[in-house]
């Protein structure tokens, strides 16, 4: 069994969500089609942006996900959300102090969830 793992994704737009995700993750895609594109998203991890209409078979929502990002500080928090939210994105909660530590959430051009969070410590 490989040692690489995959998140798929269901995009409308694979290229705007490519470019979208490569701004976000600042790693370049390492293949890109009209109907997919990948990019590494962290040692052992890729990142799939589907085109939702060429998915076999075809995907319906079946419930709410989010892609979470670690963050080192509740500063760091701060400075992500500032530095997303300055390229445009989309910030549908500001920072934050939950039970699990400090977090915002964003939006990508499909509206899937993006949390980033610094836990608390010792959690």
């Amino acid at each position: 069994m490989s040692n690489v793992s995959f998140i798929l994704v269901y995009v409308d737009d694979v290229a705007r969500s490519a470019a979208f995700y490569a701004w976000l993750l600042d790693r370049p895609a390492v293949e890109s089609s009209p109907t997919f594109a990948m990019l590494p998203a962290a040692p052992g991890l890729m990142l799939g942006l589907w085109r939702r209409d060429g998915v076999q078979p075809s995907a319906t929502a079946a419930g709410g996900v989010e892609i979470a990002f670690t963050a080192e500080s509740d500063g760091d928090v701060d400075a992500l959300c500032a530095a997303w939210r300055r390229k445009g994105a989309s910030i549908v909660m500001e920072p934050t102090a939950m039970e699990f530590g400090y977090t915002f959430v964003a939006l990508d051009p499909d509206g899937q969830r993006l949390r980033v969070f610094a836990p608390v410590a010792g959690g």
